[in-house]
């Protein structure tokens, strides 16, 4: 299966000299993968860097106890950022990816992105800038975890999740993954929400009712 010249697709390759996107194409392998599969985990060293097309991936640590926090997605046009991390580091995954829709990617195997690091100096470049800029995401996430006002961030997430849509798919103990903390937090928040009329739930599903609401809410931090 052809996609063409898919560095095209990706800022940071798009910006790469043309001979060195070249060797990227003469490389890469493209990957399906299935919604609900489970993408890398922490049985896994990785052994490619991985160039979502399509879908997104959903990143996760889960700690003994079993409690889950998301740390971020990959989304169409990105990179792992993990991925690059623990390839340089030579290290096994410390979290998990799990396609949330259907995934179309392409790989770059360990031996070419190692020959690309050493050789190509845009491309060393181009892999630690992405680096840097989710190394930035992830404390955020930390310092929401520790600081954030969890009727912020909750509100925030649930304008994320929705997108353009009126209705999200989502549990309390899913949107507590998301955000780091108890089910029973976000119970209570999502009732106030319900009370005030910005939300309606069901079972497993949450209605935006008031969407200019809450993006109040997500904006008053």
């Amino acid at each position: 299966m052809s996609i063409g010249d898919w560095t095209e697709r990706f800022q940071g390759t798009a910006s790469l000299p043309r001979h060195v996107r070249n060797r990227l194409l003469g490389s890469a392998r493209i990957a399906r993968i299935h919604a609900g599969k489970t993408v890398f985990s922490p049985d896994n060293i990785p052994d490619s860097l991985m160039f979502l097309v399509e879908g997104t991936i959903r990143v996760s640590q889960s700690s003994d106890s079993g409690r889950e926090i998301v740390l971020y997605r990959v989304e169409a046009g990105e990179s792992c950022v993990l991925t690059t991390a623990c390839m340089l580091a030579e290290e096994a995954y410390n979290a998990e990816g799990i396609a949330e829709t259907d995934v179309l990617a392409v790989t770059l195997p360990r031996v070419s992105f190692d020959r690309l690091v050493a050789e190509e100096p845009a491309f060393r470049s181009f892999v630690f800038a992405a680096y840097s800029r989710r190394l930035i995401d992830l404390l955020r996430v930390v310092d929401d975890v520790a600081f954030g006002r969890i009727d912020v961030r909750l509100a925030e997430r649930l304008l994320g999740l929705a997108r353009d849509l009126k209705e999200i798919s989502a549990t309390h103990q899913q949107l507590a993954s998301e955000l780091g903390t108890a089910r029973e937090v976000i119970s209570r928040v999502l009732q106030d929400f319900s009370k005030r009329g910005l939300i309606r739930q069901t079972r497993g599903r949450i209605t935006i009712e008031d969407r200019a609401a809450l993006r109040t809410i997500a904006q008053s931090d």
